[in-house]
């Protein structure tokens, strides 16, 4: 499990992006079950308020959605259910997408995600035209703190 450097979501292959939603959904099904993710690179969730998390998803959706990808209405359902079985009530407010998990998605975070792309890349999981997308996002990002 992993999720994605938040200032990653829009350049991810369609693939990582993708699979970034069942990241998302398998997340929220173990929080409402354990009441914690259960995954070391994901644990850290919880030192946020859940709203961050929810925001979080949000991004992925929002991505999917512009990029023509429907998500099953099930799914989100599900999604969202879990949520309300963990907090007891909807997420209050969405969080601006500069503060979503601040501290956590900082510049080392980045370097981590940006890494482990490139890997994939080596490997072939991800495309050369992909890895060009990224690898210019990378040459010119100054957000992360």
């Amino acid at each position: 499990m992993r999720l994605w450097h938040k200032d990653l979501i829009p350049y991810l292959p369609d693939k990582q992006l993708i699979s970034q939603w069942r990241e998302c959904c398998a997340i929220a099904g173990n929080i409402a079950k354990f009441g914690s993710p259960h995954h070391l690179l994901v644990n850290k969730i919880m030192d946020y308020p859940i709203d961050h998390f929810y925001s979080y998803t949000f991004l992925v959706l929002e991505q999917m959605n512009a990029r023509g990808f429907a998500v099953n209405p099930k799914s989100f359902q599900n999604f969202e259910i879990r949520m309300i079985n963990f907090l007891g009530r909807t997420p209050e407010s969405m969080v601006p997408v500069n503060d979503i998990f601040k501290g956590w998605h900082n510049g080392w975070y980045f370097i981590q995600c940006i890494m482990n792309l490139m890997e994939k890349h080596d490997c072939g999981g991800v495309s050369d035209e992909d890895w060009c997308t990224l690898n210019d996002f990378w040459v010119n990002y100054k957000g992360a703190e």
